[in-house]
């Protein structure tokens, strides 16, 4: 297949990727390289997929409709994966426009795209923020969602209601995926594995938000990628047993469906801090400090309906995940273990 991967310099993006070229998929990667955070991170990245042949990469913004009209014109795609978008509950914030650029308007190009092109599949990143105000756990795909408590969350809301207009008007078939807490190799620098990692390596204090009681279904970066691509290979179809007197938020008339990718293990935040200070050899300086608006106290996932559906479900333990990140991190800022240790 040809396969556009937006957002493709990005952490889960260069993961799909190479995915898809190591099966012998062409793939053509479309990322904007801005300066959210360190953009030779994200050059880094591409390095990785150079070296295969099927891979093209394409400088441009989802934003601009006239670009992404003529890259779809031109090549032809089979199957689109949209993960290009500004991340981010905190600096929701501060800078809500750049979610409306990127997330609404970037997210409205791509689909005009798929419907004047006859795309067979559209995939695209959704969150576990859309879960908002949601205390019932855990997290399930048939859950209503209609309380975000943040720019970032009302966004991805705002993809799955649009994506199901268009499988709704024209039989696009559409899938979301609702990623929770996504850690790993090549991570982004405003995660807290990063922030952690950095200043517990460097002596410097953390913040620990709610001091500290907060739950996250921490879930490794090849889990993501693996279920993304094994969700791509099967085009989202109506639900028979469909009702327009008990409508399934989860699935639909049309061809169109929404999983939870987590793994469904919550961990608590303290847990997950300890399990970077073992990996490291040393012990975080902890400043703890009260709830931050936007987040939430806890996210755990339902996976019942990937497991039935694709067969997949995350297993990776959080102390393998955090092992192999912390490995990363060393290699990738040629950081010795011996160092890393002594402080």
């Amino acid at each position: 297949m040809k396969v556009l991967v937006t957002g493709a310099a990005g952490f889960i993006g260069m993961h799909v990727a190479k995915i898809l070229l190591s099966r012998g998929d062409e793939v053509v990667g479309v990322d904007n390289l801005n300066d959210y955070y360190d953009p030779n991170l994200k050059l880094a990245r591409l390095e990785q997929l150079k070296p295969f042949p099927a891979f093209k990469f394409v400088r441009m913004d989802i934003s601009d409709r006239v670009a992404v009209e003529d890259l779809f014109a031109a090549e032809r795609f089979h199957r689109v994966i949209n993960l290009a978008a500004q991340p981010g509950v905190r600096y929701s914030l501060k800078n809500p426009y750049a979610y409306i650029q990127t997330n609404l308007v970037g997210f409205g190009n791509l689909l005009e795209g798929c419907r004047h092109n006859n795309v067979e599949h559209f995939v695209y990143a959704s969150s576990s923020s859309v879960y908002g105000a949601n205390t019932h756990m855990p997290f399930s795909v048939h859950d209503n969602v209609d309380h975000p408590v943040s720019l970032y969350a009302a966004s991805k809301k705002a993809n799955e209601l649009m994506a199901h207009t268009y499988s709704h008007l024209y039989g696009l078939p559409t899938t979301g995926l609702r990623y929770f807490t996504v850690y790993g190799p090549w991570g982004r620098p405003d995660m807290s594995p990063w922030l952690f990692t950095s200043a517990i390596l460097e002596g410097r204090t953390i913040d620990v938000f709610n001091h500290g009681k907060m739950q996250r279904d921490f879930t490794y970066v090849d889990d993501i990628a693996e279920g993304t691509v094994r969700v791509l290979d099967k085009i989202a179809t109506p639900n028979p047993d469909f009702t327009t007197d008990a409508p399934d938020p989860g699935s639909s008339y049309a061809p169109y469906r929404v999983y939870n990718i987590g793994n469904h293990q919550p961990v608590e935040l303290m847990t997950f801090i300890k399990t970077i200070e073992d990996s490291l050899g040393q012990e975080a300086k902890k400043n703890y400090l009260p709830m931050q608006p936007g987040d939430v106290v806890a996210t755990y996932a339902n996976v019942d309906d990937l497991k039935r559906d694709v067969g997949f479900e995350p297993k990776t333990e959080l102390a393998v995940g955090i092992a192999n990140w912390a490995a990363w991190y060393r290699s990738y800022h040629k950081i010795s273990a011996s160092a890393a240790t002594l402080g």
